[in-house]
């Protein structure tokens, strides 16, 4: 431990600076230089493994380092997202921990005894001795002491317990309040030696859900806590990962916004004088988004996880300098230099989107840049055309033309997309380009074009298996995708999630040609979201309590049709001599659901992979999740018309307008499918840019056609031409005909 008269110092400090239950406005700024002055006496005498310093790897010239290799960003995401299973590890032997018989009932009464009398004596005694150190910690709430817990299993905690005590602490007056933070600190204060042991880990785990740790004036403290947990071995990680998915949802909610509360208000203080000065902490976010990434792991271990991988979105990093960021983690990696970069979980969507729209656009200008370069350097006159992918097709050949144009433009595909319809008059102001995309999409995803099946079920659409001569139309559909997201176009495409993980399967193109593409681990899950019924039958399969051999007479083989002629595949060698018994049909069902999603449209989407990364290759891709990929491709499915009223734009119409007003009842009532529809026609897409509803640029223009006629949509330019119903009947009852029986309809 440290020397006594150190403790009992810090002691007095925390009662010269007294704690407010309702966010008190006095702070413990005192905190901040006690505990840098033990850091840099610890410093001093050579302690320079302290687990509360964040190990750093001793560089001596950073601008030496090479540029970062994708093997270590991928590394860094396989460390954050998906932890390896049980580590072994040296057990140091647990201490004997002291005895303590205060059960839930016990301190409940101690509790309502202290409130109608006013003496809180019992109380204050069991939080200070409670809090005390980590030893006394587990004491308390270990649900048996003589017990080691040591599994990734059962942390041991009794949860109940903890819930219950941190949820009285913050009615208690404040001497009790200040008897757990002087604890809190005795056990970050004390000199360890060797590796940790499963009591401190759980001593940690339970300190992290300390409720007082929203207070700011509690920052100090909570900062060493999580520069401690932070720079704990990966092997006690994995196990309070383990843990951390125990814990409710709400409670698992709590922890998460606490740690992003402490990062935002590190980063943009409402009070700058309530903190250190920046310089002598910069150890606090990096230690912060470290702890938060054993939480996002533990969400992911999880199925469904726990929250949603939006709730650990900091919308506070929307307003740095992200570029900055996203350089700095291009230049070092996962090097000492910390970057959230490091940790994409935290940047949300839009911040997300702005990265790789800025990267896209560094990209577009250095080789429009290159081609003037090239131009100028042969004598030859600058074309301003030779700034942009210029695509001219004929309507009436609107595949052909578009794959030899994408194919013969290879080098141009990063340029700023401009299209022309042959033999039509006007210039591409972003209506052209839309259309572009809407009339292809919809040329290339009809049944009777063969390239893609829409399975009814589950309203998406997968590639389909026939083997053919050549899938460079399937490359033009994952470099229209491509074009899409890099030049802010949504479009109406329904593939499953599945198809977002395999793009990113890997996120980088590999340089050897030889390594399989679009290639990742799926699930029966996954099979669900696009042959739900076929899923359900194996699903059955699974849970066949009957003699599966002789049941259902299967063997390793399937079988396919193709131009009408039936062929079988094994799904391991010599497969259709192999039975599905009650044994081996966890096997069937995986290698079945493999063959499906991967192998038996492999080179289908090999081509969509090569197609899609041929426009977007960038180090931003490993940012993203599959999910987000789709909502970038897509849009969001969450729809908020109110925020399309506030954004709307008027021509021949006002606002106030009895017509709009109409309009706008109606809209707000309508049914979520409306809605949808309502969107789908006006704009070509039921869906939302990441930007929200105001990124849409809707319009709605008055009609001078009669009344009689239906409402028309220009979804190139996300415009509704509307005419002046006379009222609200009238109005809602030609939006529903127009926007229910437009498929095809209104198209300009």
């Amino acid at each position: 431990m440290m020397c006594r008269e150190s403790v009992y110092t810090f002691v007095e400090l925390i009662y010269l600076c007294p704690i407010s239950t309702d966010g008190a406005k006095n702070q413990f700024s005192t905190f901040s230089n006690f505990i840098t002055t033990i850091n840099q006496k610890k410093e001093g005498i050579g302690n320079r493994n302290s687990p509360t310093q964040l190990v750093i790897p001793n560089i001596k010239n950073v601008r030496d380092l090479p540029p970062i290799c994708l093997d270590v960003r991928q590394k860094q995401r396989i460390s954050i997202d998906t932890l390896p299973q049980e580590q072994k590890a040296p057990v140091p032997p647990e201490p004997s921990l002291p005895i303590r018989t205060k059960t839930v009932k016990d301190f409940q009464d101690d509790v309502e005894k202290a409130k109608s009398s006013g003496d809180w004596k019992a109380v204050h005694d069991f939080y200070s001795t409670t809090f005390d150190s980590f030893l006394e910690i587990n004491a308390a709430f270990k649900k048996d002491t003589s017990s080691p817990f040591n599994t990734i299993e059962d942390s041991g905690i009794n949860a109940k317990f903890v819930n219950i005590v941190y949820d009285a602490l913050l009615n208690t007056p404040q001497d009790v309040q200040k008897s757990v933070l002087k604890g809190i600190i005795n056990g970050l204060l004390q000199e360890w030696k060797g590796p940790r042991t499963k009591d401190d880990l759980r001593a940690y785990c339970i300190l992290l859900q300390n409720p007082q740790f929203s207070n700011t004036s509690t920052y100090v403290i909570y900062a060493h806590l999580l520069r401690q947990i932070a720079a704990l071995t990966e092997a006690d990680h994995h196990f309070l990962v383990h843990w951390s998915k125990k814990i409710s949802q709400r409670r698992f909610k709590q922890l998460v916004d606490r740690l992003l509360q402490f990062i935002s208000l590190r980063l943009f203080p409402a009070k700058p004088e309530e903190f250190p000065p920046m310089v002598k902490c910069t150890w606090w976010i990096p230690s912060a988004t470290k702890v938060l990434a054993l939480f996002n792991a533990a969400n992911s271990l999880i199925s469904p996880p726990i929250i949603s991988y939006t709730d650990f979105y900091n919308s506070t990093l929307d307003h740095i300098d992200l570029m900055e960021e996203y350089h700095n983690w291009q230049c070092y990696g996962n090097s000492h230099r910390f970057s959230f970069c490091q940790y994409p979980f935290i940047i949300s969507i839009a911040a997300k989107k702005v990265i790789i729209q800025r990267d896209s656009e560094q990209q577009m200008i250095s080789i429009a840049r290159q081609s003037l370069v090239d131009k100028v350097s042969r004598r030859q006159k600058p074309d301003m055309n030779m700034l942009f992918l210029n695509v001219k097709v004929r309507r009436t050949h609107l595949v052909s033309d578009s794959l030899d144009e994408l194919a013969r433009k290879r080098a141009d595909l990063k340029k700023k997309l401009k299209v022309t319809f042959v033999g039509e008059a006007g210039l591409d102001m972003g209506g052209l380009t839309k259309e572009w995309f809407l009339l292809l999409i919809r040329q290339i995803f009809h049944p009777d074009y063969g390239m893609f099946t829409y399975h009814k079920d589950s309203h998406c659409h997968w590639f389909s298996s026939f083997k053919c001569d050549n899938y460079s139309e399937f490359r033009l559909v994952g470099a229209l995708m491509g074009l899409a997201v890099y030049n802010s176009i949504t479009l109406d495409i329904r593939f499953p999630p599945c198809c977002y993980k395999k793009l990113l399967s890997p996120p980088i193109v590999p340089c050897d040609h030889n390594t399989l593409v679009g290639i990742c681990d799926v699930t029966l899950d996954d099979l669900f979201q696009i042959m739900p019924e076929l899923a359900h039958g194996l699903s059955e399969l699974l849970s066949y309590e009957g003699n599966v051999e002789e049941d259902f007479y299967s063997t390793f083989q399937v079988f396919q049709e193709e131009f009408g002629v039936i062929k079988s595949y094994n799904l391991k060698p010599n497969g259709d001599k192999i039975p599905v018994t009650n044994q081996n049909r966890k096997e069937y069902v995986q290698l079945y659901v493999d063959f499906l999603l991967n192998k038996s449209i492999y080179k289908q989407f090999a081509a969509f992979y090569y197609g899609f990364h041929s426009v977007c290759a960038s180090y931003a891709l490993l940012l993203l999740r599959p999910e987000e990929v789709e909502i970038l491709v897509c849009g969001s499915p969450e729809l908020d018309m109110s925020a399309l009223q506030r954004s709307t734009q008027y021509e021949g119409y006002q606002k106030t307008d009895l017509t709009i007003r109409y309009f706008w009842d109606v809209v707000l009532g309508f049914s979520l499918d409306l809605q949808k529809k309502l969107l789908h026609f006006a704009t070509g897409s039921d869906r939302v840019p990441v930007g929200g509803m105001a990124d849409l640029n809707f319009k709605i223009s008055k009609s001078d056609t009669s009344t009689n006629w239906l409402p028309v949509a220009h979804t190139c330019f996300n415009q509704l031409c509307l005419p002046p119903y006379k009222n609200k009947k009238e109005l809602k009852q030609k939006l529903i005909i127009g926007i229910s029986n437009a498929e095809g309809f209104g198209l300009e």
